[in-house]
C-alpha cells in the first residue's frame, strides 16, 4: 500500500513537526512514500525557523516532501520585501515569527524567504487535490487565483470536492476537528494553540478522504 501523508498547518510549532515525522517514520516501517505539508508553517507559534530549517532540503528520510504555500508564508515573504505591509504581518503572528530570528529582519536568511516565496501552491496526483486554504469549484485549476487558493474559507458544512478530487486542506481552523465530509478534509486543528496536530493518512490507490489520522499531542500554546 502507498501511502501519502498530509501535515497541517503547524506556526512554528516544530515540536510537533518532528514527532509527526518520527510518527510517519514509525508507521511507515521503512517504506518510502510522500508527505504533503499544506503550509502555514511560520507566525504565531514559538519556532518558525525551526519548522523551516527542518523542511528545507526537500526530502525526509525515504519520504519524497510536497511543500505546499500558505498565506502566512506569503505574507512573511512580502513584509520582508516591502517593509510597508511589515505591520500588518506583524499583527497576525509574525512578531513571533520574527522574534526566532533575534527579532531582526535583516537576519532572517534569503535561503528561507526564497524557499517560502518558491512554494507550490497545489499538488495533485490521481484522486486528491492539496492545498492551504481551498478552490474554487466553479474554476478550471489552471485558472485559480492565489487569493482563491491561499484565503478561501468554505461554508460552514461544504462537503464536495472539485470534480473527480477529494480536496485536503486546512487554514479554517476548527480545534475539535478534523471535518471530514466526502468531498473534502479540513485537517487544521488550530496545532500551534491546542497542542493536537492532526496528520491525515491517505491511500494513493483509493479515492476519499483519509484511512487513518495520526493525532500528536504536545503542549498547549501558554494562555
Amino acid at each position: 500500500m502507498s501511502l501519502t501523508y498530509v501535515i497541517p498547518d503547524l506556526h512554528g510549532r516544530c515540536d510537533l513537526l518532528d514527532e509527526a515525522l518520527a510518527e510517519i517514520s514509525a508507521r511507515s516501517r521503512g517504506q518510502a512514500g510522500v508527505i504533503v505539508t499544506i503550509g502555514d508553517y511560520v507566525d504565531k507559534g514559538p519556532d518558525s525557523k525551526g519548522v523551516i530549517d527542518r523542511l528545507l532540503p526537500g526530502a525526509i528520510g525515504d519520504f519524497s516532501l510536497v511543500a505546499l504555500k500558505g498565506n502566512h508564508d506569503a505574507m512573511m515573504v512580502e513584509a520582508l520585501r516591502d517593509r510597508s505591509k511589515m505591520a500588518a504581518w506583524l499583527d497576525k503572528g509574525g512578531d513571533a515569527a520574527l522574534a526566532c530570528y533575534g527579532g531582526d529582519p535583516a537576519a532572517v536568511p534569503p535561503s528561507h524567504i526564497a524557499w517560502l516565496d518558491g512554494l507550490k501552491l497545489i499538488h495533485v496526483d490521481a484522486h486528491r487535490l492539496y492545498v492551504h486554504a481551498g478552490v474554487d469549484p466553479q474554476v478550471p485549476l489552471d485558472r485559480q487565483s492565489a487569493t482563491t487558493l491561499l484565503w478561501k474559507r468554505y461554508a460552514k458544512g461544504y462537503p464536495d470536492g472539485f470534480g473527480k478530487f477529494h480536496v485536503v486542506h486546512g487554514h479554517d481552523n476548527f480545534p475539535d476537528g478534523p471535518l471530514l465530509y466526502e468531498g473534502r478534509s479540513n485537517l487544521d486543528t488550530l496545532a500551534w494553540r491546542t497542542g493536537r496536530l492532526t496528520v491525515g493518512v491517505f491511500d494513493d490507490d483509493k479515492p476519499g478522504g483519509p484511512v487513518d489520522l495520526l493525532v500528536i499531542r504536545g503542549r498547549p500554546a501558554a494562555p
